[in-house]
């Protein structure tokens, strides 16, 4: 069996909705993810998983209580375990995001921006 290729740039222009992730590929566990968003995301953290999050496009600020992370297109940051955060963007961003499968975009906070089963693209 051959693998399909992941075009990401066609994956994105299949959804517009902003802090809905989408799976895209999975592996050992993990999930792939692409996410839009635009504004301020709930502070949150995340008790047994760390995050990665890569801007394909725009920029965003990752907020933590003692500092902030800007971030665009090409860089990364991984969020550890326990660390409270919380994305802001004033434009609209494109994000791949890599963490263990059944990780919930809310963590500990929950309510109703929750996505307790993301789409697949």
């Amino acid at each position: 069996m051959i693998p399909a290729k992941v075009v990401l740039a066609d994956k994105l222009a299949q959804f517009s909705e902003h802090w809905s992730p989408k799976i895209v590929g999975e592996l050992n566990g993990q999930h792939v993810k692409l996410v839009k968003f635009r504004g301020e995301f709930v502070w949150h953290h995340h008790d047994d998983e760390d995050e990665l999050f890569l801007v394909l496009a725009g920029e965003f600020e990752m907020q933590f209580h003692h500092g902030s992370v800007f971030l665009g297109p090409g860089e990364f940051l991984v969020v550890p375990r326990g660390v409270d955060h919380r994305p802001v963007a004033s434009e609209e961003v494109s994000v791949l995001l890599f963490e263990p499968a059944g990780t919930l975009n809310t963590g500990n906070a929950g309510g109703d921006r929750t996505v307790n089963t993301p789409g697949r693209l």
